[in-house]
């Protein structure tokens, strides 16, 4: 499998993905906790499974393609991203609602303020660079991806995705649109459905619709729900994803006490874990999946080598 010390990630950015491939086969992370290896002079793991956090996205823009394609090269399998949309109805990846913090808009269109994600065109978002913001300029260029864009790509990869409906509130009937996009892309078939796909967000009804509409989807609620209400997100959801400080071991026991909507144990995978302390500290708690910026990083702390 690929381990990839801190060091050998932050090297990979400046030396155009390249990293050093430490053992025979990549790393790879299915839902639940991942199972030892077989076979001669292999390596039994138990651990959490790894989520790239909007791809590797301590080493590269987040949410790009390139944060993507670099996590790939890192040897991690699971990649999370933001879908939200633009004003012609258009799904792009993208995490704030504004595109002030990640792209160049406010010199590009410097009279459009805020610069909300839903008053700008697919094309106009399309002009934009979302990669000169980062580290020292080295992605300058890197755009914003369509959801087409970026499912083709996690596709080609051969990744699997931890996909995110952003902000719903703002976008009615984005899930329909979503699962249409991901049907179009291949993604809804039987062997995605069961093992490279599971669908989130911080809203409890988009996850409700979600699930009403494709119930063979692997859902996941953003939160950390009272254990008394634990119940009620177990009728629509399979997993609780709480971020990290809101959580105990006792949660997590509650949690895979339950059995979701699928018939199965809960799962927890927290947020946003990029410290080696933090990762251990979690993994003790007894987590399913860590969601992390720094991969890498946490992979040491809970793998090891």
């Amino acid at each position: 499998m690929h381990l990839v010390r801190p060091a050998a990630a932050a090297a990979a950015a400046f030396l155009g993905l390249t990293l050093t491939v430490l053992g025979g086969t990549a790393a790879t992370a299915a839902p639940g906790p991942t199972a030892p290896s077989a076979g001669t002079g292999s390596v039994a793991v138990l651990g959490p499974v790894l989520y790239a956090h909007r791809g590797a996205s301590a080493y590269a823009p987040e949410n790009t393609l390139e944060s993507i394609d670099l996590a790939m090269w890192m040897g991690f399998d699971w990649v999370e991203n933001d879908v939200q949309r633009t004003e012609d109805g258009e799904l792009v990846v993208v995490h704030d609602d504004t595109l002030a913090r990640t792209t160049n808009v406010e010199e590009v269109f410097p009279d459009r303020k805020p610069w909300r994600v839903k008053d700008f065109t697919a094309a106009e978002i399309a002009r934009l660079d979302a990669g000169s913001w980062f580290g020292d300029g080295r992605y300058a260029g890197a755009r914003v991806p369509t959801l087409r864009e970026y499912m083709e790509r996690v596709q080609d990869n051969q990744q699997k995705l931890l996909l995110e409906i952003k902000k719903p509130e703002f976008y009615p009937g984005i899930e329909e649109q979503t699962l249409k996009l991901l049907e179009e892309t291949g993604w809804l078939d039987r062997q995605h459905v069961e093992g490279r796909l599971v669908v989130q967000s911080f809203s409890a009804d988009s996850v409700r619709i979600v699930h009403g509409l494709r119930p063979d989807l692997v859902t996941a609620f953003l939160g950390t729900p009272t254990v008394a209400d634990l119940p009620r997100y177990a009728e629509f959801t399979d997993r609780i994803n709480p971020w990290h400080t809101t959580i105990s071991a006792d949660w997590v026991a509650a949690v895979h006490g339950l059995r979701g909507a699928h018939g199965k144990a809960m799962e927890v995978d927290t947020w946003i874990v990029d410290d080696a302390a933090t990762a251990r500290k979690v993994q003790a708690m007894g987590v399913d999946g860590i969601i992390t910026n720094a991969p890498d990083v946490v992979q040491d702390a809970v793998r090891g080598f």
